[in-house]
């Protein structure tokens, strides 16, 4: 198929983590990603391309004066919103589209009114039946508002604090020693690497796919949460230190496919969820080892403080989580407490 050549397109490039080099085509410097409606990013060689490409350019150009479309356009040229990862910004379109659709003609005095509030919890509540996509809709909503409130465009964001459909409740979500034990007979070693390290370091699952060899020097584990920013040094634990050790040194990610090469995230997740399904575990995902670590350290005797220098997280947090969220070991700890009463 002949190449399109369209003035204005801007062109970068990018090394992913398989080291492979992937193009991405923007409408315009800074502009928005041309990609399909599922987001997935589309090249100039691509059937698809132009038309993408001039619905962005029409939705550019066109005039959106003193409505809803303003501020979704405001929010999209910001750089709050071009500074965002390509994954990020490709989510968000999706819901800018869809807010454009059903409200971008809505005047801005529409937009302040309180009893706008109820139109557009009716719109959310219309996705009802998805209620992480009707929570994604809303959020994204509530933040072009309070973007659009920041920057002196509107007065009065009646968005604000609209409360969520979707609720996790990871409360009896932990591996128990059962299940970790069926995930190892069922996994292949990349995945049996991936859970030792869940366990013993308490970390996410994107932060240990991007841990490299350089960040273990024989006996910690550093490393910069991407989430949150928080640099962490983790003691290794003698069981995962035996494990590394034995491996041969080489550059780059510590966990690796079944291939040699760097997970990408989806692949991981479906990797993990094929292993999950053959070892008979429904209802555990990989980010449960994140708050299993916390209750193994808490089992064994480590404080809130201690339990946050390794997983990263607040001290207020560590305490909300074994309160709230993972209360499998209660009575363990109360025997625990038991036993220290009774000089034991």
């Amino acid at each position: 198929m002949t190449r399109i050549r369209l003035k204005g397109v801007h062109r970068v490039k990018k090394t992913l983590a398989n080291g492979k080099v992937r193009v991405y085509h923007y409408a315009w410097r800074g502009g928005p990603l041309v990609a399909d409606k599922d987001g997935r990013p589309l090249s100039p060689d691509e059937a698809k391309f132009a038309a993408a490409y001039a619905k962005l350019i029409d939705a550019r150009d066109a005039p959106t004066g003193e409505t809803m479309r303003a501020l979704t356009a405001l929010f999209r040229s910001s750089e709050d919103f071009k500074t965002k990862s390509p994954k990020t910004r490709r989510a968000y379109e999706r819901y800018l589209d869809a807010i454009d659709k059903k409200f971008g003609a809505m005047p801005l005095a529409a937009v302040q009114d309180p009893r706008a509030r109820g139109e557009f919890k009716a719109w959310r509540d219309s996705m009802a039946t998805k209620p992480r996509t009707a929570d994604y809709a809303w959020t994204t909503l509530a933040r072009v508002l309070s973007f659009a409130k920041d920057r002196g465009r509107i007065s009065v964001n009646v968005a604000e604090r609209g409360g969520r459909l979707y609720s996790a409740d990871r409360a009896d979500k932990i591996w128990q020693a059962e299940d970790i034990a069926k995930m190892v007979a069922a996994a292949p070693k990349e995945l049996q690497l991936a859970l030792m390290l869940a366990l013993w370091t308490g970390q996410r699952q994107g932060d240990l796919l991007r841990l490299t060899w350089f960040a273990y020097d024989g006996k910690t584990i550093k490393l910069k949460q991407r989430k949150t920013g928080a640099r962490v040094v983790i003691p290794v634990g003698t069981p995962l230190r035996t494990v590394l050790d034995a491996m041969p040194r080489r550059e780059g990610n510590i966990l690796l496919n079944t291939r040699g090469r760097p997970w990408t995230e989806d692949g991981f997740r479906t990797s993990w969820g094929k292993a999950a399904g053959a070892a008979g575990i429904g209802g555990l995902t990989f980010h449960d080892l994140r708050g299993t670590a916390v209750t193994r350290l808490a089992l064994a005797g480590c404080t809130a403080i201690q339990i946050g220098a390794i997983t990263g997280h607040s001290t207020r947090d560590v305490e909300a989580i074994l309160d709230a969220h993972y209360l499998g070991g209660r009575i363990e700890l109360a025997e625990q407490a038991i036993a220290k009463l009774e000089g034991r």
